[in-house]
């Protein structure tokens, strides 16, 4: 498990290449607009880290991904001159995928369970390095960063709620946040489509569903599921989950545009609609704003 100090070492890599983030009211609570960083996503804090801190990036880097994670290592790899090789679902919404192709990376489509297969088959083939989208040390170090900004910009924050999936988020979020503040909660958010880490949370051991289940949630970023290191990392300092239906997600996502002037796609907008059912001042993380042009539309038309 990773500690504060390399949260910390994690922030002074990143910070000439990140945006770093306001608070903006909300209601009675806050955000965190992630969704403002360059690649439309917090991925890129995890990406910038872990790449800069590879020993051997000569033979290029590859990553798999449903789509941020994907533009975020595309871009870490164009600021260090190195080769990207990106395999994507192929139930990735098609913004996410030209624009991982907009940032020079070669992208590889593949079915949704054949992802890390394909990727591991070109880490051998071409002796490059994988950056996994959150399965590393060094990219839930990144995503910690989050946390550290939030506590320094509004110090009597009472609540941190982040969307889960693979977990890297939260992971490093919660534990900047828990590091320095234990008094703080931080509550995870899910779509009740992809509630995994909720049932493991009430089991208490580590429950994983078929990933065509989790393919029907809207919020084609939170389809994954926890590794063993997010998992305990979520089992320490997790205080709740919260889990909301596609008709939150999407609500939220139409009163974000709406109310705050801030673009999510429906990933984005999980934590958001998870405060509004809780209420309370806590700060709710908007992870990305990579939203099919469509979808918005007709959210924004009803």
């Amino acid at each position: 498990m990773i500690a504060l100090p390399e949260i910390r070492s994690a922030a002074t890599v990143i910070a000439p290449h990140v945006v770093r983030t306001p608070l903006l009211p909300f209601g009675p609570g806050w955000l965190k607009p992630e969704n403002l960083q360059p690649i439309g996503a917090f991925k890129l804090r995890g990406a910038l880290n872990a790449l800069a801190r590879l020993e051997n990036r000569a033979n290029g880097v590859v990553a798999y991904s449903s789509g941020n994670h994907a533009q975020a290592v595309a871009f870490a790899a164009r600021l260090h001159g190195v080769p990207a090789a990106i395999v994507m679902p192929d139930n990735t919404p098609a913004v996410k995928i030209e624009a991982t192709k907009a940032l020079g990376a070669e992208v590889f489509i593949v079915g949704i369970t054949e992802r890390v297969e394909r990727a591991e088959a070109l880490v051998a083939e071409r002796g490059a390095a994988l950056i996994p989208p959150f399965d590393h040390p060094d990219v839930i170090a990144g995503q910690g960063t989050i946390g550290l900004e939030i506590l320094d910009d509004l110090p009597g924050v009472e609540a941190v709620v982040v969307p889960m999936s693979g977990g890297g988020l939260i992971s490093g979020v919660a534990t900047a946040v828990k590091s320095l503040r234990p008094d703080v909660r931080v509550i995870g958010a899910e779509p009740e489509l992809a509630a995994d880490i909720a049932e493991s949370l009430r089991t208490g051991e580590l429950v994983r569903w078929d990933p065509l289940k989790r393919a029907q949630t809207a919020a084609d970023a939170l389809r994954d599921e926890p590794s063993e290191l997010t998992w305990a990392h979520i089992r320490e300092y997790v205080d709740d989950v919260i889990t909301v239906s596609e008709d939150e997600i999407l609500a939220a996502v139409a009163g974000l545009a709406r109310r705050a002037r801030l673009i999510a796609e429906p990933s984005g907008a999980v934590a958001v609609a998870a405060q509004e059912k809780i209420g309370g001042t806590g700060v709710a993380v908007v992870s990305g704003g990579n939203v099919d042009p469509a979808l918005l539309a007709s959210l924004l038309a009803r």
